[in-house]
């Protein structure tokens, strides 16, 4: 059942429909979510590795793509982290580029007083793909917000960290996540 839901939803999103139902072509964007320094203690760390291997095989493929990749970090206004220090920084595991578009949050959710929402509508993006930090917490926030404010949002299976591995997968599966090898075939044959 689980893969004819993802069928069906990479039928509609690549377009193939009717003369009589006219989809709007996915228009989408990655959000790399908090993977910084200060946050990786707090996570599990039994999956990193293989949560970084994922998220970064979705950067490269987004990247190929020459579709946005926006970062997104957490910090507090009283506990930080504070931009420019080293625990604020995401970590080097991860390849984000200095040109790659940035969001500062000080919530949980990346739109809540942010200029994210009008990055995405500037640049006409109406899917979002997340992954990164926490499952749990900002990522589920973010996935939320943004479907509060009508965007198709999936989150990204494997490329998603938490305290524990099991809330991660429960996130995952609650929310059905997105395989990467669907998401691989979906960013590949969108045109």
């Amino acid at each position: 059942m689980r893969n004819l839901s993802i069928i069906l939803i990479l039928l509609f999103t690549i377009g193939v429909t009717s003369a009589a139902d006219k989809a709007e072509p996915m228009k989408p964007a990655l959000l790399v979510i908090d993977i910084q320094n200060v946050y990786l203690d707090w996570m599990s760390q039994e999956d990193q590795d293989r949560v970084f291997q994922y998220i970064n095989a979705s950067i490269k493929i987004f990247r190929d793509a020459g579709l946005p990749i926006i970062r997104v970090y957490n910090t507090d206004p009283d506990y930080g982290p504070p931009q420019g220090t080293e625990e604020f920084e995401f970590t080097e595991k991860v390849p984000m580029l200095p040109d790659d578009p940035m969001v500062i949050k000080n919530y949980a959710n990346g739109f809540k007083k942010t200029d994210l929402q009008k990055f995405l509508k500037k640049n006409d993006v109406n899917t979002l793909f997340l992954c990164g930090l926490s499952a749990t917490g900002c990522v589920l926030a973010t996935y939320h917000g943004a479907k509060d404010l009508d965007y198709e949002t999936f989150m990204i299976k494997n490329a998603l960290l938490s305290p524990k591995v099991n809330y991660t997968k429960s996130v995952e599966e609650i929310f059905d996540a997105m395989p990467y090898s669907a998401l691989r075939l979906l960013i590949n044959n969108m045109n």
